[in-house]
């Protein structure tokens, strides 16, 4: 199916979770696509048609095979008319925004821009960056953005594993250098997003993106810190949280949990915090929040060494079953997992670990494999429950496991004598 569009063939680079989809999701509406990544095995994937990310199945990548060019060469992106960037953008040790990958992308772009080009950044970062980090580096090739070629910045809102909001049905984003900027960026949007959502500059569109994961990461902080002090007024937060949730106006209803995970919200918070200090600004909230989550693992690992102790056992050769060990549920993803960080100080403390997880075969780091359910509830001290996956039998482990330590609320409703929850 092709539709008539002034911007035909369209460069992705970086094929990770944001640039795979939106290659697949150009080539199914009609352009052709180069899909470009510095990593050779990704590009080989995508070559023969095999998907690595989850949200896109290797049959629907093959099914536009035809319409794209996988290549590891920045002299195949001179052809295209529009370019869209989604490379990473870590934090480095210190928690301060690592560009390199992106900084190395714009340099190569820069030697081969073409005079009428439209580029595209879509990887989260602290706003400034698309007209004073990236302008500068592309008009290293001698034309000037905005009038030689149009430069825009739209942020990724992509969700790992929800097939209910996808790149089509999601609001897009786009701040442009210039009104010509945006309109042509809007326009190459408007091929593979129904609503376009048009802010009057780049710095504008990067807020909006870090604001979305700020109001995320506070209040799931907020949550998880009055979880804390639930913890010593022996109250239930999920009960709590569960009876506020039905107040049908001015409250939104975020669950805690053993910690933040993925991509996205450990790391954002602190591009802007980084930022802000540039203009002699604590952001207190953003700041706190961050330290609160950060905190969330050794919290649970507590939990777990008092629920042992109450049970007249060390923490020392016990047996403790972890289900669940990626960021979030349904997806295999390991970014900032905070079942590492709980397993990691399990470990130290000599525990012998094992773990469920139907999506993460192996943690070479522990030596361990994922074992079936059976094999982890068989003679183990405790369980804990860090991550809920579809499809996993948690009543059998309530009803088998000595001690269960439930995370994530899923036991909610059990009055079990051998639960324990955050």
């Amino acid at each position: 199916m092709t539709h008539s569009h002034s911007d035909g063939s369209v460069a992705i680079i970086g094929l990770g979770y944001v640039g795979l989809p939106l290659a697949v999701a150009f080539a199914e509406a009609g352009h052709h696509v180069v899909a470009l990544d510095v990593d050779a095995s990704k590009v080989a994937a995508v070559a023969a048609g095999r998907s690595y990310i989850e949200d896109i199945s290797s049959e629907r990548l093959a099914a536009v095979r035809e319409q794209m060019t996988p290549t590891t060469r920045y002299a195949d992106v001179a052809s295209v008319d529009a370019i869209v960037i989604a490379v990473p953008t870590p934090l480095t040790q210190n928690r301060e925004p690592d560009l390199q990958p992106l900084l190395s992308a714009g340099s190569a772009l820069a030697r081969v821009l073409q005079k009428g080009q439209l580029v595209v950044l879509e990887s989260t970062t602290y706003p400034g960056t698309t007209r004073d980090r990236l302008a500068p580096l592309l008009e290293e090739s001698g034309l000037r953005a905005g009038t030689s070629f149009n430069l825009a910045f739209s942020p990724e809102r992509i969700d790992p594993g929800r097939p209910d909001f996808t790149i089509r049905t999601t609001p897009k984003v786009v701040g442009g250098l210039t009104p010509s900027c945006l309109e042509r960026a809007s326009a190459l949007y408007r091929s593979v997003c129904i609503e376009i959502v048009s802010v009057s500059t780049p710095e504008a569109a990067e807020l909006t993106k870090l604001l979305e994961n700020i109001f995320r990461s506070v209040n799931i902080a907020l949550v998880n810190e009055l979880a804390m002090l639930c913890d010593r007024m022996q109250i239930d937060v999920w009960e709590v949280v569960e009876a506020a949730a039905t107040k049908p106006y001015g409250f939104m209803s975020f669950q805690p949990g053993p910690g933040l995970g993925g991509h996205c919200l450990p790391v954002d918070p602190f591009y802007l915090a980084w930022k802000a200090r540039e203009y002699d600004m604590q952001t207190g909230f953003v700041e706190l929040a961050g330290e609160v989550n950060a905190a969330m693992p050794r919290f649970c690992v507590d939990k777990v060494v008092r629920a042992l102790n109450d049970a007249c056992k060390p923490v020392r050769d016990s047996q403790v079953a972890i289900l669940g060990v990626s960021y979030k549920g349904g997806v295999g993803d390991m970014r900032e997992s905070p079942a590492i960080k709980i397993m990691r100080q399990l470990a130290n403390g000599g525990a012998q670990l094992r773990y469920h997880d139907d999506y993460v075969a192996e943690l070479s780091e522990f030596g361990l494999r994922s074992q079936s359910l059976d094999e982890v509830l068989e003679d183990a001290d405790l369980v804990a429950i860090v991550t809920v996956h579809p499809g996993v039998d948690y009543e059998r482990a309530l009803n088998q496991a000595p001690i269960v330590v439930d995370f994530r609320g899923v036991t909610s409703g059990s009055t079990s004598k051998r639960l324990v929850r955050l």
